[in-house]
């Protein structure tokens, strides 16, 4: 196995992306030899020696293939790919051959590459809170059993069961990222039920116009009622690193599930950061179209999650609220960085 050969799957959505330009830019891994796999030719970082691949993952061989590629067996794989949520429930077959048949296809990939090579590879897997539903407590913690109530969620969580079964087993060195909802995402609106969370800000900043699904007005009491738990693209990043440095002994023993650390808001809030970092005009360009379907998902999400498990083995969580990232993203889009 060769050090600081990384393989990451869905390289070429936004954290993919991000993730490979982060990891090409540390100094701890300025050797890195990267392995960039979508369904679409991801584009490499400059700054590091990578190979692109356009893959069909629900195909087993083309998972192999990724262990033979000339870069060595990868010490770590990043597996990002899948279909969204909104997608998931639209079409729930695709969704299972994308969100669990395909990734089954990279962890089974993964455990044959590190037997060959005689060693355990790390495989971070990319989780999410929509593994939950149903009735939840105050606060979410590590302990609170996932009743997804989405297919999305559903396959993420038959995902997590057979990561932490081959961990156990010791096929592979698993770690599983329960991530928050990301804002704000860059690019077009996805298929994501959560998708508008970025749109109400991303869109607005461009000078644009984005639909809030929830409630039918600025005055609708929804958007207060509705909170969410997010986490910025760049934190979120920033813990997926440091998802590959944490010593396995560390984890709990029964389980590789993290949820990281996120912090709650509202659709109010966002929008009145919004309000606040770029003004009243911004917001005027919010039309509300309630959705019954995605407000049905979104609001099946929890959240309150108690950070302390996660900050416990050294990730990180952003400070200040929703008005940073706001005017990041802000900023990002002014030096026509996103």
């Amino acid at each position: 196995m060769a050090q600081n050969v990384i393989l990451i799957t869905g390289a070429g959505g936004f954290l993919g992306s991000l993730l490979a330009r982060t990891l090409a830019s540390d100094p701890q891994t300025a050797d890195v030899k990267l392995i960039l796999v979508d369904v679409i030719e991801p584009k490499a970082p400059s700054n590091a020696e990578a190979l692109a691949i356009k893959a069909d993952l629900t195909d087993p061989a083309q998972a192999d293939a990724l262990f033979s590629t000339g870069f060595g067996v990868p010490d770590t794989v990043y597996c990002l790919h899948g279909i969204m949520s909104r997608g998931s429930e639209d079409n729930f077959d695709l969704g299972v051959k994308v969100n669990v048949d395909s990734v089954r296809a990279v962890l089974d990939a993964t455990r044959r590459a590190g037997q060959r090579a005689g060693t355990l590879i790390k495989f971070i897997f990319t989780s999410s809170l929509a593994v939950y539903g149903g009735p939840l407590p105050p606060v979410v913690t590590q302990d609170t059993i996932a009743t997804p109530q989405s297919a999305y969620g559903m396959a993420k969580l038959v995902d997590e069961i057979f990561v932490n079964e081959y961990t156990r087993r010791g096929f592979v060195d698993g770690r599983i990222l329960r991530l928050p909802t990301i804002v704000v995402r860059p690019g077009a609106p996805s298929a994501a039920a959560s998708s508008f969370l970025s749109g109400i800000i991303r869109e607005p900043l461009r000078g644009l116009e984005s639909t809030c699904p929830i409630g039918d007005s600025l005055a609708s009491p929804a958007l207060d009622t509705l909170a969410l738990w997010v986490a910025s693209p760049e934190t979120t990043v920033r813990n997926f690193v440091l998802a590959r440095q944490v010593p396995a002994a560390r984890f709990l023993a029964h389980t590789r599930v993290v949820c990281l650390p996120g912090f709650t808001t509202t659709v109010r809030e966002e929008i009145a950061a919004l309000e606040r970092v770029a003004g009243k005009d911004a917001v005027a360009r919010i039309r509300f179209e309630d959705d019954e379907t995605n407000r049905r998902v979104v609001s099946s999400w929890p959240a309150r999650f108690d950070n302390s498990y996660a900050l416990g083995l050294g990730f990180v969580v952003d400070e200040g609220g929703m008005v940073p990232i706001v005017e990041r993203f802000k900023q990002q889009l002014l030096a026509g960085e996103v």
